[in-house]
């Protein structure tokens, strides 16, 4: 099922949001409410407050989905249900929007993340056209995060190049000091998971070859980096908290209502 878009094609820049209905580990949770707001509409609404793209569009894999994009507003398109990554649904809209050259994924399941985050990876495509595509990372301070395998790891050179992700702690100290976690210049780094992306790789996505490390892993940015495809990092002290467990979103729910509360 090919996706439709409405939006103005003359833009430079665009975020997608790729939204899936079904979730392992919490059912439906683009759709959770508690609120009075979907998941799905506070991401929707945070992106809306950066400024470097001209347009967002949610790439949507079921009618539930779109009935509630539509219901606050949002450009929403149905894509292929079978489309195996986010990555996929954001390439699906590139097709159909020409002239825009770099394309924003922003994941449908963090609605606390920050626009500042969203101008900085586009920024920093647009600012390095080698470069295919760009993405965040933020230091890594505290040992549990370091060794929780739900928190991908990146490695990147001088260039700030990615060399490695992976949900190992990497690099691999011989020598283990709590020093490391607190030096001065950092040496553990988290990756967050927004990407901006080069139309012209986004139309070689589907020719990639398989890649083992991205099925070991279960990160499909190791099968981009194993064809060649250039990954510039940028850091922030940022860190995006999504929702993928009920204590997650309990969590967000009461720092919703938190905020409200100071706000008063």
């Amino acid at each position: 099922m090919p996706a439709t878009v409405s939006l103005d094609t003359t833009t430079n820049v665009q975020v997608v949001i790729p939204a899936r209905l079904a979730s392992t580990r919490l059912p439906e949770k683009l759709l959770l409410k508690e609120t009075g707001k979907s998941v799905l509409q506070h991401t929707y609404e945070a992106a809306c407050g950066a400024t470097t793209p001209a347009g967002i569009v949610i790439a949507v894999d079921h009618p539930r989905l779109l009935q509630n994009a539509h219901s606050f507003g949002a450009d929403a398109v149905m894509t292929n249900p079978d489309l195996p990554s986010g990555t996929d649904r954001v390439a699906a809209v590139a097709k159909e929007m020409e002239d825009v050259d770099i394309f924003v994924n922003v994941q449908g399941d963090e609605p606390e993340i920050e626009p500042s985050l969203i101008d900085q990876v586009a920024r920093l495509l647009i600012e390095n056209p080698n470069a295919d595509i760009t993405t965040m990372c933020a230091p890594i301070r505290e040992r549990e995060k370091l060794e929780d395998p739900a928190c991908v790891k990146v490695v990147f050179g001088n260039d700030g190049r990615a060399m490695y992700f992976s949900r190992c702690p990497i690099p691999h100290a011989r020598s283990w000091s709590d020093d490391l976690l607190q030096a001065g210049s950092p040496v553990f780094f988290q990756h967050i998971g927004l990407y901006a992306y080069r139309r012209r790789f986004l139309m070689r996505l589907d020719q990639l070859p398989h890649c083992p490390l991205e099925s070991v892993e279960k990160l499909e940015q190791l099968r981009f980096l194993s064809a060649g495809t250039s990954i510039l990092v940028g850091q922030t002290d940022s860190t995006v908290k999504g929702i993928d467990t009920s204590d997650d979103y309990r969590k967000f729910v009461h720092r919703f209502y938190q905020s409200i509360r100071t706000a008063a």
